[in-house]
This record gives structure tokens, sequence and C-alpha cells, in this order.
């Protein structure tokens, strides 16, 4: 409503106010004489008046009343009232007007401003479905899960109460206990999260079965997204998540888009020690092998952003190097790089680009992660994850850093499988100097699964489903934990930063808080569902298997390895048997000489003993495994 509009509206309704408040307490027929009603009308609007400028009552909209306008109005009666008191007990004693005729005005005055103004919101807002009830949407029906505090935001944002809303919620999920059976806006909560199946099939049979499942829950709750996304991959029904635009006023309006596995396997954001990471990087070169790869590439951009001084990516792959360069020159351009085209296998070309460069911080990403690949190529996979972690290792020393990352993974805790094996050797060296409190730490970081990293299981699975299926998994109960590219770099950059400011913690490894495993078939109906697709119908889910090298389970510490509290969020302590300093040296290099040879047999025996050593409990996974693959190996002569 125009303002001047507004402000007339708002002084008859004051003046009439005070009428309604004489009649109220005298009736027509007994109403005192004329000029005095005339008089206080008058008084009484012109404090209005008064009242309704000191208060800006007539600037709001009346379109988004709100709690903060109808204060306003209970402030703007108050002033008015009081006004009139006190001007017609100076003027008359209040002599025609009994005291109770300004309290029940008061009231009466509220009603009078506070009433159109809801009602125009209403009528804006819900149209004729305010009166006549509500018209059926254009766009199908959907079910929200969420608090009931998410789903009242949602069903606000989204226009639900509008006369041409176009969606209809059937019902809401609750992802905390007690609700069950109350509502919000009218919309009923049919239960909570652990009911998510029954609720669907129930829907269905009632003739109402949602065409959505929409997340209106924070990614914090996590356990309940996933076991509600798990649900509606089993029922078939696209899953949507809130994404929020730009509004009216600049208030962001919830709009729904296909949810992403980030949305559902997402953590509660870590809170980053954002001063000690800077601090680590800024002004300093800054040297990443691997730089490439998934994890090198995101560590390059973080860094990059962080301001250091010099960043150098180096890579055996020409094409990995190119994008990530090419990404740096757009999102960091400031920044001085170099690209080096190289392998951490060599060691006279990585022990001049240390030479040259005299990185102050480096992370070691570069390795052969992918388990199935590494088992059929055993020499190449050890010569990468363990000689050239000894090679960048010893460079890093040499040229004086202050640190070396070194990323590790949590198929090194009681590994079955080469790759384990071999990324659990690579640490025993790092802890093994380390301990020895060399000037250069070098500072183990343990991971899981990272979602979308180039031989992951999320790209595999996306392939499959673009071509019709089937999605293979290897065994109904497998599990793995899983974190984004972004927060697993963020603890590594987090886990770096502490081990840094903890130089007690010398020999320790840093093992970054995965959250609870994921069972892999879960994983891979949600990523149909998210397809649009129906798992079991449009997509076969088979069975193919565990491959070799394989567990069901991963786990985050050895039986053998102490726990230690960090005082870091996000980043756990494990302090691992420490293997003997020489013996160890002496059997890398043992190891070594048989994979460049390309001794397969004597390459796996000495990676049984090298890890059997550094923790007794892991020997018979590993012996097994690589027994399977070698039964004349019996362990290093």
């Amino acid at each position: 409503m125009a303002r001047p509009l507004a402000i007339a509206h708002d002084i008859f309704m004051a003046v009439a106010a005070l009428y309604a408040a004489l009649l109220l307490r005298y009736g027509f027929d007994a109403m005192p004489p004329a000029d005095a009603v005339l008089l206080a009308l008058a008084v009484f609007g012109v404090f209005a008046a008064v009242g309704f400028r000191l208060t800006r009552l007539g600037r709001g909209i009346w379109r988004f009343t709100s709690l903060s306008e109808l204060r306003a109005i209970v402030m703007a009666a108050t002033i008015t009232v009081s006004g009139f008191l006190l001007a017609m007990f100076l003027i008359n004693r209040l002599g025609p007007i009994p005291r109770s005729v300004p309290i029940i005005a008061w009231f009466v005055l509220v009603i009078f401003l506070a009433a159109p103004r809801i009602f125009y919101r209403v009528m804006r807002d819900a149209g004729s479905q305010a009166i006549f009830g509500r018209t059926r949407p254009r766009d199908g029906s959907l079910l929200v899960v969420g608090s009931p505090d998410d789903a009242d935001r949602f069903a606000r944002g989204a226009g639900y109460d509008r006369d041409d809303r176009t969606i209809d919620i059937v019902g809401i999920v609750d992802v905390f206990e007690g609700t069950q059976g109350r509502s919000v806006r009218g919309i009923p909560i049919l239960g909570q999260v652990d009911d998510c199946d029954a609720i669907i099939a129930r829907l269905a049979d009632e003739g109402r079965r949602p065409a959505a499942m929409v997340i209106a829950a924070p990614r914090e709750n996590r356990a309940a997204l996933q076991a509600a996304a798990a649900a509606a991959a089993r029922a078939g029904l696209p899953i949507k998540r809130i994404a929020e635009v730009g509004g009216v006023e600049g208030k962001p309006t919830p709009t729904l888009q296909p949810a992403t596995l980030e949305d559902l396997l997402g953590r509660p954001q870590v809170s980053l020690d954002l001063a000690r990471i800077r601090k680590m990087v800024a002004e300093r070169t800054v040297l990443i092998t691997g730089a490439g790869g998934s994890i090198g590439s995101e560590i390059s951009r973080q860094v990059a952003a962080l301001g250091p001084r010099r960043l150098v990516l180096l890579d055996c792959s020409e094409f990995n190097l190119y994008l990530v360069d090419r990404l740096l020159g757009h999102e960091a351009a400031a920044v001085e790089r170099a690209v080096v085209i190289g392998s951490v296998r060599d060691r006279s070309m990585i022990q001049r680009v240390f030479g040259e460069e005299k990185p102050d911080i480096v992370f070691h990403a570069a390795a052969l992660k992918h388990v199935p690949l590494v088992e059929a190529n055993v020499c190449e996979g050890v010569l990468t994850n363990v000689e050239g972690t000894r090679i960048v290792a010893d460079a890093a020393a040499a040229a004086g850093a202050r640190a070396l990352v070194m990323i590790s993974t949590d198929k090194a805790i009681r590994p079955s499988s080469v790759m384990g094996a071999s990324k659990r050797a690579a640490e025993c060296y790092c802890q093994a100097i380390d301990a020895t409190r060399s000037p250069t730490r070098l500072i183990t970081v343990r991971f899981g699964n990272v979602l979308g990293s180039t031989g992951s299981v999320v790209p595999l699975f996306e392939g499959q489903i673009r071509n019709g299926g089937p999605v293979t998994v290897t065994h109904p109960e497998m599990r793995r934990y899983f974190m984004t590219i972004r927060e697993s770099t963020e603890l590594v950059l987090q886990a770096a930063a502490h081990g840094l400011a903890h130089p007690e913690e010398t020999g320790r490894i840093h093992v970054l808080d995965m959250g609870k495993p994921i069972r892999i078939v879960d994983l891979a109906r949600t990523m149909v569902a998210l397809a649009g697709l129906k798992p079991d119908e449009d997509i076969e889910i088979r069975y193919v298997g565990i491959r070799p090298g394989e567990k069901l389970f991963e786990e985050y510490f050895d039986g053998d390895e102490d726990t230690v509290a960090s005082t870091t969020p996000g980043v756990l302590l494990a302090s691992p048997r420490l293997a003997d300093r020489n013996r160890l040296v002496a059997l890398l290099d043992r190891l070594s000489v048989a994979a460049v040879a390309g001794d397969e047999q004597q390459v796996r025996a000495l990676l049984n003993g090298i890890v059997r050593e550094s923790s007794p409990s892991a020997s018979a996974p590993i012996h097994a495994a690589l027994d399977r693959y070698s039964p004349a190996a019996a362990g290093p002569s």
C-alpha cells in the first residue's frame, strides 16, 4: 500500500478506534455531548499521528507485515493513548470521558491497525486459497526430511501457502524424535527417519505416493540424511535438495535442485584454524608432488588461496599438470608458480628440483592407489609408493624443508593388499625419520576414500549408470569411509599445521576423522536414485565378489596403535610401533633392488616383513594376502 494512503488509513483507524470504544462503553443512546466527543476524537487523532511518526509505523510495507510491525503497532497505540490521557486531563480533567474508554480504545486500536495488515498479507501470499482452501499444485507432491523448523522454513520460502503454489507437501519426516502426530502449517509429521520405508509404503497405499524426497535438514545430520536417502533409493524416489537463491530484498529463497553425493555424505563443517594454516603457508615456497591428481590438485588450489610466495607443481602426467596450472592461472594468477614434469622415482631429478626450489613445505600426494591395479603391478606400486616416498623425504630433509606432509590411506591399517602394505612401508620410513627429531618434520596424514577421486568407486558407478547398468558391487556388506575432496584437503592442511605446532608429537600418525563408514551398496542405490532411476528396476545392482586385496571393512587404527587425543578438531593421533631404523633402511634398500629387478616374489616377502615388524597384529592379513599370490614367500631371509 502507498505510504500516504497507509498513513491516512492509520489515522482514520485511530479515530474509529476511540469512537468504537465510546460506543462499547455507552451505546448509541447514552453518548456524551457531541462537542466533547468531537474534541476527544480530534485530540486522539493528533496524538495518533505523533505516535505513528515516532514508531515509523507508516513506513512498513503491508505485504511484509511481521512481528516487528506488530511491536510497532503496540508501541504506537501506547504512545497515542498515553498522550491522549495527558492532554484530556489538562483540558477538562477527563470529565466527559470515563477512564475505561482509553483502555478499551488501546485494545481496539491495536486490532484496527493489525487486522487490515494481516488480512492484506494473507491475501497477497495465499490469495483465494486463504478462504476457499488449497488448490492442487501442478508440479507434484513432496516428502520433506528435516526438523519442524527446517520444514517450516522450506514451506514458507517455497510459497506453500500461496494460491499459485507449484508444490504439495504430503508429510514431514522428522530427524528428531517426539513429534509424530503433530503438524507444521497443516502438514503432518509422519514419523522419524527410521520409519522412512514404512512411511513411503503407507503413502503409496493411500494413493499419495510422493513424487520426490526433499532434504531440508542441514548436512550436519549426516546419518539421518544417509538413512533417508537409502530409503528413497529403495523406493525409487528422486532426491532433491534445497538451494537458496536471491529473493525479495536480498533474502534467500529456497529452490529445489537434484541432490548430490556431497549433500548426502558430507559431514559437519570442522572448525579450521585458518590463522595457523595461513601462517604455515603464507610467503613460503610450497612444493606438491602428484599435483595433477585429485588430492594434489585440490591441495594446490587451497594452498594457492593462502598466499604462498611460490608454488611448485610436480607430476608425471603432462595433461594433469596442464589442467591444474590452467586452473590456478584463473583462480590465483598472482601466485608465482613452477610446473615440473617428472616422477618421484627419479632421484637425481627430485634432488635437482628440491635443490633449486628449496621448498619450505612439501605435500607428497604422488602415489599409485588403485588396489587391483597395484596387485597386478606389484613392483611398480612399490617403486612409486615406497621408494618414491623415500626419495622425496630425503630430498626434503637435504633441502632444509620445514615439513613434508605424506598423504597415506586407511588401507595401510592391517593391510590386505600390496597397495596398503606399500603405503604402510612408506609410513614406517617417515615415522622413523620423524622420531629422530630431524629438523624437517615428516608428518603422515592418513584418511579413507575420497568422493570423485580418480580410481574411486563413484566415477565407476556414474559410468555404469550412464550405460544403463548393471552397477557392480563387490559384496552386500562392504563398507568404506568417505570424504569429499574439499573437506579431506582442508583437514590435511589442518593436520599439517597441527604437526608443525606440536614438535613433541614426533613419530605419530595424524588420522583424519572420517565419521561413520557407508555400505557401498547403499552408495550405489543412492547414486541410481540421484540419477532419477529406480535401483533393481531401471538399473540392476549386481554383486561380483571381493577383488584381490580388498577387505570388507576399513579401519581407523591398527590394534597395536595407541590412540592419543588431539587438540585439533577433525584430527586424531595414532602412535604405531616404530620399526628399528637401521633394519628398516636395510629392508627398504633390498625392497628397492627387488622391485627394480622385477622380482615380484621377493618384493611381496619383503613387504610382509616390514609390515609385520611395524605391527604384529597386521602380519596375519598381509601374510595371508601375499602368500595367496606367492606361496613360496615366507618372509625376508
